[in-house]
């Protein structure tokens, strides 16, 4: 990885201001673990700074020539910087970048502010050290005072992944059309100076980069709207529509929406308003106005949908799945709500949240009118239901929070009653419970290796990853297997007892 902007210019301050600067000679580890602990807590805002190792400092100047260190000499100190870096809490490792400089050879630490500030170290080396918050005080590093500890914990609390720097990501994934889109439809005055200004400062404005001249980059919610591939940084941020054909699971239609996050979701919605809303009219003897109501209020579905856009992790590979089914529509999003919300909090009228997953999606989508404001999006869901005379939704997650499910009901009017659903209903033991050919795959990689993950299923069964999802998922339900602690660190359990009651035999 190169440097972002020229050594000749870091190193003789002309692009960099001198606070943002430290020289040193050679490897002193205490040194340089509190000025990387100071740049990355960055109280200032400057955007970090930079460790030159080689070049003597001198009344915070560099002495030049440079001295220079030893190729060897580079090498090590890099291996001895990742151990050294294990000591910050929370960890935080800057980018060692070896440069030649005047025909020596350089070593440059150039530390952002970091995404989990603040940051502490030891005082020293030795084990039993004090951990102290570390700060830049003009051109030198030093112990925070309770008073900077403070402003710390005010400026610089976790920043939520939507409001994070993408350092994998440049200036140049920012489309300039869709951002010129999106303020055109809020009717914002920066649209009429969109052409007319810097892009660098268009998106600063829109707070979508953060970050120095030399290292200005996009924030995540800046590359989840205004990227026309989001998912090539974030491969869970799409929406699957699932449409079930029948009760096993075997036939089924799907369709993926991917884009930028608001037209994913707005064309998500558009085809399951075409596709699958319907609207029932009831004349009534003795009055003008006749009875309409729908098999789903689109109102409901919408906010729904809009609220797994909202609150899923998009650090998750999995996507926001809707299936529909003949008597109802489930919304799956991951990972579950944010503590202290839980399954008895998720029952009532009114859910408070108190921490928000993605402050700045939910900006953008309430300013363009495809959610409703805090805490208010059940409510809808709920009063839109009952009004369309539909029974109330279930709102669920489990013990561990790892997955959101909404389920919409469709009105009872609507619900199919053909052969094959009365006969699923009737004998779901004999139908329901079969298991299929992808479901006896996934059980017996489950009797190899109890504690297989989702991802090694899905390779080793050679399905999507959603596959294998929905058919563990009816597996579940059935009560033939369940998963014991996390999805990364726990196991399967299986059910013989249910297994042997449904006829399962292992094949020979």
């Amino acid at each position: 990885m190169a440097l972002p902007i020229n050594a000749n210019d870091l190193i003789t301050g002309q692009s960099i201001e001198w606070e943002r600067l430290e020289f040193k000679e050679g490897w002193n580890p205490v040194d340089i673990l509190h000025t990387i602990c100071a740049f990355a807590n960055d109280i200032n805002n400057w955007g970090g700074g930079y460790i030159v190792m080689g070049i003597k400092e001198e009344n915070g100047r560099p002495l030049l020539p440079p001295k220079g260190l030893e190729p060897g000499e580079v090498d090590s100190i890099q291996r001895k910087l990742i151990e050294l870096c294990h000591r910050i809490t929370p960890h935080y490792f800057p980018l060692a970048v070896p440069v030649t400089y005047k025909g020596k050879h350089l070593l440059v630490l150039w530390v952002p502010g970091g995404d989990m500030r603040p940051y502490k170290v030891p005082e020293n080396l030795s084990r039993n050290a004090q951990t102290k918050y570390y700060v830049r005080r003009y051109s030198s590093t030093v112990k925070a005072s309770h008073q900077e500890e403070l402003q710390l914990m005010q400026l610089t609390a976790k920043i939520p992944f939507d409001d994070r720097i993408n350092h994998h990501a440049s200036l140049d994934d920012l489309n300039l059309t869709l951002i010129k889109a999106f303020l055109k439809e809020i009717k914002s005055d920066l649209y009429r100076s969109a052409d007319s200004i810097p892009f660098d400062q268009l998106c600063r404005q829109m707070q979508i980069v953060r970050g120095p001249e030399e290292y200005l980059k996009p924030v995540n919610c800046g590359l989840l709207f205004f990227n026309l591939e989001p998912h090539d940084f974030f491969k869970g941020a799409r929406i699957e529509v699932v449409q079930y054909h029948d009760d096993v699971g075997d036939k089924l239609t799907e369709r993926i929406f991917t884009g930028p996050l608001h037209d994913q979701l707005r064309f998500a919605l558009r085809y399951i308003r075409n596709s699958f809303i319907e609207e029932r009219v009831v004349k009534v003897e003795g009055r003008a106005e006749a009875d309409r109501y729908f098999n789903y209020p689109y109102e409901a579905v919408e906010e729904a949908i809009a609220n797994a856009v909202y609150h899923r992790s998009y650090e998750d590979l999995n996507p926001i799945e809707v299936n529909v089914r003949h008597d109802r529509i489930e919304i799956i999003s991951f990972p579950g709500p944010m503590p202290p919300v839980n399954n008895e909090e998720l029952k009532k009228e009114k859910v408070i949240v108190r921490d928000y997953r993605n402050r700045r999606i939910g900006d953008f989508l309430k300013e363009l009118d495809l959610t409703e404001g805090r805490s208010t999006g059940f409510p809808k869901i709920r009063r839109k239901l009952k009004q369309n005379g539909s029974p109330p939704p279930l709102f669920q997650t489990d013990e561990h929070l790892t997955y959101f499910l909404t389920v919409l009901y469709s009105h009872p009017d609507f619900i199919k009653q053909d052969k094959n659903f009365e006969e699923n209903a009737t004998v779901n033991a004999t139908v329901s419970a079969t298991v299929n050919p992808t479901q006896r795959k996934i059980l017996e990689e489950i009797e190899k290796k109890s504690s297989i993950t989702y991802d090694q299923l899905a390779e080793r069964l050679e399905k999507e990853r959603t596959t294998v999802y929905r058919n563990i998922k009816k597996m579940v339900e059935l009560n033939i297997i369940k998963r014991l602690g996390s999805d990364k660190n726990g196991y399967w359990q299986v059910n013989r007892d249910m297994l042997s009651a449904i006829g399962f035999q292992k094949e020979k």
